[in-house]
């Protein structure tokens, strides 16, 4: 509940099929504004993945065919937003802001709606997107400085409309951990260290990179040979599976698939290395990956570099620089000292700034704010 005592009955919309930190921080977000009070529904198609982890999380959710853009989805939306007043509603990907804006523009006192924007994919930069992010929502609200200044300065949108408010983490989960237990326990067996990388399975999140530059450790010679973990699922599964047969590094790379929890992932972790090119805002990943205590190797891409400092809390290489990827990670393997001061320094960063607690207020105090101004 908010400083003013208003509970507030929230909406939120993801027509998305796929699993990510963006799916991630709507349930996290909904969990912690449920604990402080307020009523929270998550509005998705059927066969989301997120439908299912919402149970899991404990927050509400209801199922229509909203999937694609046409009236089929439209109808649905609209008829459950006119059957069930809400105080504000929040959107998250192309299909459900559309049809939740188209929706209520029938409807005689429709919810205002907050767009939040989560990665830094260009926005389209025509009458229509711009009539859908500036006039139909009453707010914009990113996971970003980069991308709001991004709204701003290439889309012409009104910055006093726009508020960046990162995601935040669960601070009393990701912690560092006993990594030989863990080890042990996720039959992790490697006497040299071990690369991770938690992430879907997709092009631009870099993972074709890391294995070249994976296989230029291996080949290296290294003694005793490191390990590659591979966290997640997605479309580009077969395709890098096929990969590392071709760059014969299939028996140093373990793909562990997708995990509800990937803390034990992480905290056996020597290294983690995320080398995205593309779409980024804040990986929830990376974040993670810090609060325990892993030295991180990423790219400066979207809103990353606001929370790496090169050579302060982790490093930062080109992105597609498979060459100078592998150059960093045999440079940080090489020296345990480097990984340690790294790591310490993430870990620090994390705790001062990552918590879920700053982000739920943030999100609570302009969600009222736009729901009383309604």
């Amino acid at each position: 509940m908010n400083d003013n005592g208003r509970r507030l009955t929230i909406l939120h919309t993801e027509s998305s099929l796929g699993w990510g930190g963006q799916e991630i921080r709507i349930l996290e977000e909904s969990r912690v504004m449920m604990s402080r009070g307020h009523s929270l529904r998550l509005l998705c198609p059927p066969d989301a993945r997120i439908a299912t982890a919402a149970m899991r999380y404990g927050v509400p959710v209801t199922v229509v065919p909203m999937g694609r853009k046409n009236v089929r989805g439209w109808l649905a939306v609209r008829s459950w937003l006119k059957d069930h007043p809400v105080d504000v509603i929040v959107t998250h990907s192309s299909t459900d802001s559309w049809l939740v804006a188209l929706a209520a523009q029938t409807l005689s006192h429709p919810a205002p709606i907050v767009r939040l924007r989560h990665i830094s994919t260009a926005v389209p930069d025509n009458w229509a997107t711009r009539w859908l992010y500036t006039r139909a929502s009453r707010h914009i609200v990113t996971t970003g400085v980069a991308i709001r200044e991004q709204l701003i300065n290439v889309n012409r949108f009104p910055g006093q409309q726009i508020t960046s408010i990162p995601t935040g983490i669960d601070l009393d989960r990701f912690v560092p951990g006993h990594r030989d237990e863990t080890r042990q326990r996720l039959r992790l067996v490697s006497d040299g260290p071990i690369i991770g990388i938690v992430a879907t399975l997709r092009s631009w999140k870099g993972h074709v990179y890391l294995f070249q530059a994976f296989r230029e450790m291996v080949t290296d010679g290294l003694a005793p040979a490191p390990l590659l973990v591979v966290v997640g699922d997605g479309p580009g599964e077969d395709n890098l599976h096929r990969l590392a047969a071709e760059l014969q590094i299939t028996d140093r790379v373990h793909f562990a698939g997708h995990q509800i929890d990937p803390v034990p992932w992480l905290q056996a972790l020597d290294l983690f290395c995320l080398p995205s090119y593309g779409n980024e805002g804040v990986p929830q990943a990376l974040m993670q990956a810090m609060a325990c205590a892993l030295p991180v190797v990423s790219t400066p891409v979207g809103s990353i570099p606001e929370i790496v400092s090169s050579g302060e809390n982790g490093v930062l290489v080109p992105p597609k620089d498979s060459r100078t990827l592998a150059a960093t990670l045999k440079r940080l393997w090489l020296d345990p000292g480097l990984r340690h001061h790294l790591g310490q320094a993430a870990s620090a960063t994390a705790r001062s700034r990552f918590g879920i607690e700053a982000m739920a207020q943030a999100m609570e105090a302009l969600l009222t704010r736009v729901a009383v101004t309604r």
